[in-house]
């Protein structure tokens, strides 16, 4: 027996009217996906880090999130007390698992990419609003040749910063930042390689590149969700003490 509801669904969303700018496009990606989307993700992340002279280097890390809001990355070995958390709208980066600096940050990433579909939609927007993203702007257009609106600049202009969403699942595919000191910097960073976890999605590829050259990608094995995860991991006073042994 065939299910009808995958293409209802489907001819549901086709029928849904087209946000009218980046705020109804929000809420759109919220309510698609609330009470569905994973609160809890780890992975291990091999880095291939690319200079002007195409010569790679590689690393890898590994990374826990409890969404939303909370990101902390372990560099490999665990044992070197390197990494860093994001948490609060701060970045916190450790040394030898001491506290090396803080400072204020709103991660573009972790906010389009997963806190979206968890938090409330207003804390949403009053974060793109601080990156500096005009919502009023929404456009169609298509990237890698799928459907996308795109936020905060109209067709052609890479002087402001814009962010790209999939028209048919509604997931953040990318975004454009100009560098603010020197406009003539612009990076870019895209999420590859959605596969389906349960009714949400996740990227297992993340490529960044300035100026459309790639400088770094990110690519995502032993990929879990759902797990419990100690609260302490993404406590900047517990940086050391919550380290899991595995």
């Amino acid at each position: 027996m065939y299910s009808l509801l995958p293409a209802l669904a489907l001819a549901l969303t086709q029928m849904a009217p087209a946000p009218r700018d980046g705020r109804e496009l929000i809420r759109a990606m919220h309510d698609r996906y609330a009470g569905t989307w994973y609160r809890t993700l780890s992975f291990t992340q091999h880095n291939t880090a690319t200079d002007s002279l195409g010569r790679e280097t590689h690393s890898t890390w590994k990374e826990y999130a409890f969404l939303p809001g909370g990101l902390r990355i372990d560099f490999l070995p665990a044992d070197s007390g390197g990494g860093a958390l994001f948490r609060g709208d701060s970045e916190y980066v450790f040394q030898g698992d001491t506290l090396a600096r803080a400072f204020p940050f709103v991660h573009p990433l972790l906010v389009l990419g997963f806190d979206v579909y968890l938090q409330p939609v207003d804390t949403t927007l009053a974060k793109l609003e601080r990156l500096g993203i005009d919502l009023s702007l929404i456009r169609e257009d298509t990237a890698d040749g799928r459907p996308v609106y795109v936020v905060g600049a109209a067709a052609g202009d890479r002087q402001h910063v814009q962010f790209w969403v999939d028209r048919e699942r509604l997931v953040f595919l990318g975004i454009l930042q100009p560098n603010r000191r020197d406009p003539t910097r612009v990076a870019e960073s895209r999420f590859e390689d959605y596969r389906q976890v349960g009714q949400a999605w996740l990227s297992a590829r993340v490529a960044f590149a300035v100026n459309g050259r790639r400088v770094w990608l990110e690519e995502y094995v032993d990929i879990r969700t759902g797990m419990p995860l100690d609260p302490g991991l993404f406590d900047p006073r517990r940086f050391a003490s919550a380290r899991p042994h595995s």
